[in-house]
């Protein structure tokens, strides 16, 4: 199931319509199941991740594909933004508040986000490639270094 969702995620076609259809997806999923998680929980980790506005300091919500490293606490996530060419909103807040939330099935949890680089990012770019097969290519064919954080929960 996971080589088909990545299949389909990353195609330029999916690229194209997805920040336009996945949206109302989301929406409509979540009053269908009354759930908070993404649509993508069906298929592969994902998390909705509650972030503070880097401009605005409102709140704000972004779902997402996450790697959960072996103890399934640590999560590892990854800015493609539909490989679009700019970086996506949740990751200005990030690095401007890096205290943040997941949602992942009913439970919240606050988290600290790390922006990672050199080797620590590239492990974590192994997990999120084991997780959805094919995402670093997403990254290559974006023409951009997606920003890939971890997200550890607060004590």
């Amino acid at each position: 199931m996971r080589r088909i969702v990545s299949s389909a995620s990353h195609s330029a076609f999916f690229g194209a319509v997805g920040p336009t259809v996945m949206p109302p997806l989301e929406r409509a999923y979540r009053v269908v199941t009354r759930r908070a998680g993404p649509i993508s929980e069906l298929a592969v980790p994902s998390l909705v991740l509650h972030t503070t506005g880097a401009r605005t300091g409102l709140p704000r919500r972004a779902e997402l594909i996450c790697a959960p490293d072996a103890s399934d606490r640590t999560l590892f996530v990854a800015g493609s933004n539909f490989a679009r060419p700019r970086h996506p909103g949740w990751t200005y807040n990030l690095i401007a508040y890096p205290g943040a939330e997941v949602e992942r099935g009913r439970h919240r949890t606050r988290v600290t986000a790390t922006l990672l680089t050199g080797a620590e990012r590239e492990q974590a770019w192994e997990r999120l490639d084991d997780v959805l097969p094919g995402y670093r290519r997403y990254e290559r064919a974006a023409g951009r270094e997606f920003r890939v954080f971890r997200l550890e929960p607060v004590a």
